[in-house]
């Protein structure tokens, strides 16, 4: 578990592995969570599946807005596909130990899919704004050509910005403690197990998250106060109720995803006296979403249960 690094001076003992010891306080019985954490995975994978087929079937879904749904539902797969599986090894197998190479890696892809979540919000909003603030200009600027370009943007800076993370992380030393409270290799709470100074690390986490997820919530709040500054100014009130409603599905799981990681946020940089807290929201942030976004637009958006009823050779009446 520990191999001896060598120097001209001193002898390091650097760490070959980390242990995940998963929800801090309660070890002796966290094996029950495994099958409702199961479940949430499962579900999340069907569902998203499912809008993703629905939206590649039916032709009535080929438009811009349901193409920015789709590539979320694939996100959120990676997202939950990133962390459930080791976390439920866990839980199941006892399977704790994670080589550096593999923490690293995974520290990586939560970076990425966490960015690439929030950027594809911002798409979502700038459409929603176009097709609400500007109707007619909507088909000439928001076409495949535009959501094929956003999502390569999106793609793009969150796996070039994601970098520095496990890179800096993997030049700190890990010459003493190896375990990690969590079921996941967070950045902060592998950095906190090094014996020289984190102060780059978390620096450069705070401005990562400030010039990507501050940015991002940003142009959100302000595409969506522009589009409720123009509903107002409609005279119709049902043109307004209509406008809005389109919107309400986004709202909706926008507020979810913002909102858990404004709380985790705020955990982790204070001094909690129940460290599951932020480990349990983690964990719930990587599975919830992705099992509650699909079930949202399902129920929020009549052409998609229409082509999911169509899917599923569902004859359904009065829809």
């Amino acid at each position: 578990m520990i191999q001896t690094i060598s120097d001209s001076n001193s002898s390091w003992f650097q760490v070959s592995e980390f242990i995940l010891m998963g929800f801090p306080g309660i070890q002796s019985w966290q094996h029950w969570l495994a099958l409702p954490l199961a479940l949430l995975y499962v579900l999340a994978l069907i569902a998203n599946t499912l809008i993703v087929t629905v939206i590649y079937q039916e032709a009535s879904l080929h438009q811009p807005m349901y193409y920015f749904l789709g590539i979320l539902a694939i996100v959120d797969m990676g997202l939950a596909t990133t962390i459930m599986p080791k976390t439920l090894a866990i839980l199941w197998f006892n399977a704790k130990t994670i080589s550096l190479n593999e923490c690293f890696a995974q520290m990586y892809a939560i970076h990425c899919f966490i960015g690439m979540e929030s950027g594809i919000f911002v798409c979502m909003a700038i459409d929603r704004y176009i097709a609400i603030c500007r109707p007619l200009r909507y088909p000439s600027i928001v076409t495949e050509s535009f959501v094929i370009r956003a999502t390569l943007l999106m793609a793009l800076r969150n796996c070039v910005g994601s970098v520095s993370v496990p890179v800096l992380a993997a030049q700190r030393n890990y010459c003493s403690r190896n375990q990690i409270d969590h079921f996941l290799c967070s950045n902060l709470g592998v950095i906190s197990l090094s014996c020289d100074d984190r102060k780059i690390n978390s620096i450069n986490q705070l401005v990562l998250a400030w010039t990507v997820m501050g940015s991002d919530l940003g142009l959100i709040m302000i595409s969506y106060a522009l589009i409720l500054w123009s509903v107002l100014k409609l005279n119709s009130a049902e043109a307004a109720s209509k406008a809005l409603s389109t919107c309400t599905s986004h709202l909706i799981l926008i507020f979810f995803f913002y909102s858990i990681i404004i709380v985790m946020a705020i955990t982790h940089s204070a001094k909690m006296t129940v460290p599951v807290i932020p480990v349990a929201l983690n964990v719930l942030h990587s599975v919830i979403p992705p099992a509650l976004n699909p079930m949202v637009y399902a129920l929020k958006n009549k052409e998609l249960k229409q082509g999911l009823y169509k899917v599923l050779k569902l004859d359904v009446k009065g829809d």
